[in-house]
């Protein structure tokens, strides 16, 4: 999967002009500004015609699009415990319960999404081979996490423990994941939350794990 680098990406999307979007401009009104002016910059041809989705981080929310620019769901989402927008170096490399806490972080920047499995055979979207991160359902974990509870708050920051994946509800990654980014290759944006991040320097790791 092809990934840019967090700094060229932020600089192309923050001078993107919503105006230059096929279409009308105004059916991105409603949406936060960052979320606005990376769907347009999507639809101005970086997407290249395929769906996209776009992670706001700030607000836990993932939005799924189709390939004309059609909003097709919004969600919350469980992301990454930690802030940050750069993955820790080989923390794709890692087995799950060896990463610190530190380390879970869901990175920044523009993947080229592809669908993909587990290795439980579960469907999932993988976005960042690298670091083995994906868009999936809600699946069982430790009570203690309290997941299914945190997906329903109405607040961001309760939205902050997975290892790092974008977790949505069973219904919506059905529904509105799978048929759109579960059967062809799209692209996610993940907007970023710190202001500042290095180079998402990038490549297929052997074997994706999650």
């Amino acid at each position: 999967m092809m990934r840019w680098a967090l700094g060229a990406w932020m600089a192309v999307a923050g001078g993107c002009a919503l105006a230059s979007a096929p279409n009308s401009p105004s059916r991105f009104e409603s949406f936060p500004t960052e979320v606005r002016r990376t769907a347009g910059l999507a639809l101005d041809g970086d997407a290249r015609g395929r769906p996209f989705a776009i992670i706001d981080k700030k607000a836990a929310r993932l939005y799924v699009f189709h390939a004309d620019g059609r909003l097709a769901g919004a969600s919350p989402a469980l992301l990454g415990l930690a802030r940050g927008d750069v993955s820790p170096p080989g923390v794709g490399q890692k087995v799950l319960s060896g990463i610190p806490p530190g380390e879970r972080i869901t990175p920044a920047g523009r993947f080229d999404s592809e669908p993909g499995r587990n290795l439980k055979g579960e469907a999932i979207v993988w976005f960042d081979y690298e670091a083995a991160l994906a868009i999936h359902r809600l699946r069982p974990a430790p009570a203690a996490e309290r997941r299914p509870q945190r997906l329903a708050s109405d607040e961001a920051e309760d939205k902050r423990i997975s290892l790092g994946c974008v977790v949505v509800a069973g219904a919506f990654y059905d529904e509105v994941v799978a048929p759109l980014l579960g059967r062809q290759r799209g692209v996610v944006y993940v907007l970023p939350e710190m202001g500042e991040g290095g180079p998402l320097a990038g490549g297929p790791i052997a074997a994706p794990r999650l």
